[in-house]
């Protein structure tokens, strides 16, 4: 049982906890682009690849796939997460099983306003979003929505140029200055970050692991603490079977008042997930059991509460 992990840049524990599951059932091997990426030398073998942009880098990734006798494959950057959907024929041909979502959903999860579109539809609270600017100054003018918004690429990742912004003045020039911005509402509330597995074979939701975010740093959970709300779980539940993701998916989520409001989705292992491992959440077991055709028993909410993340600084040295 072989899987592939592309993109690992620096998350060392997600090869780290692959390794440690797969240990004596298989191996593990990571790409990345540059040498320097300390997560894949976790690996049990690495392969130094072009950028994901290069013509011919598919290629490159199938050789990979045939050289190692790849059974699984997956990526932990969110562009790369439709490339890899895209192409899921080229992978199958090999007999390589793309650990991930659909193609529609990776792309509906990167572009942040098909996804308010498609959560506002299906009745799920959300943050009202807008790419029209006049269309959000008139739900200002009508007292839809207030200042403070946040001003972001409605596609983009790890937090990157997010504005917070309190007047329309500041409106008008990111929109100037920028194309693909959208306006999305100010949620004043508790974040919460949900590890979900969604069994590849029986499509069930088959683990759910939610934590209370204490401190974030560069789009991702630094502190945390773990806990549990059958209601919540419910509304993930319900969710995820609703929209159809499969295998690994990070999702972000406010509680305002006792009211949760679905935010975004990233449908591949976030960087907060080794709260959910350590915590006995082990979801790289799941995947090498769907790889070998076994169907994942249900097991949500299998971990303690008031369990505390925090995450420090490691080095890595390199000759």
């Amino acid at each position: 049982m072989n899987i592939l992990i592309l993109s690992a840049g620096t998350r060392n524990k997600i090869v780290e906890y692959f390794v440690k599951t797969l240990s004596g059932n298989g191996k593990v091997v990571a790409t990345d682009m540059s040498d320097l990426a300390p997560a894949i030398y976790e690996a049990d073998k690495y392969y130094i690849v072009p950028r994901m942009t290069v013509p011919g880098y598919i290629d490159t990734i199938l050789d990979i796939c045939k050289k190692e006798e790849i059974d699984g494959v997956l990526s932990l950057i969110d562009p790369e997460l439709s490339l890899l959907a895209k192409n899921e024929k080229l992978f199958k041909a090999l007999g390589v099983k793309i650990i991930g979502s659909s193609y529609e959903l990776c792309e509906m999860s990167l572009d942040k306003y098909q996804m308010f579109l498609w959560l506002d539809k299906h009745g799920y609270k959300c943050a009202k979003s807008y790419m029209n600017k006049e269309e959000f100054y008139e739900d200002i003018k009508n007292e839809k929505i207030t200042y403070p918004v946040f001003v972001k690429p409605a596609r983009g990742s790890a937090s990157i140029a997010i504005s917070k912004v309190y007047d329309p003045e500041t409106v008008d020039l990111l929109f100037a200055h920028d194309e693909g911005l959208m306006i999305q509402e100010y949620l004043n509330g508790q974040e919460i970050g949900a590890d979900v597995y969604i069994d590849m074979i029986a499509g069930q939701v088959v683990s759910i692991f939610t934590k209370k975010k204490i401190k974030m740093r560069a789009g991702e959970t630094d502190k945390a603490v773990s806990f549990k709300d059958e209601k919540l779980f419910a509304l993930i539940k319900n969710f995820v079977l609703e929209a159809g993701y499969r295998g690994q998916i990070d999702i972000d989520i406010f509680d305002i008042n006792g009211e949760y409001y679905i935010s975004e989705v990233n449908p591949r292992f976030g960087g907060g997930y080794p709260h959910a491992y350590e915590s006995g959440c082990n979801h790289m077991k799941f995947i090498e059991n769907n790889l070998e055709g076994i169907v994942n028993e249900v097991s949500i909410g299998a971990y303690k509460s008031d369990i505390y993340m925090m995450k420090y600084n490691e080095i890595f040295i390199k000759s």
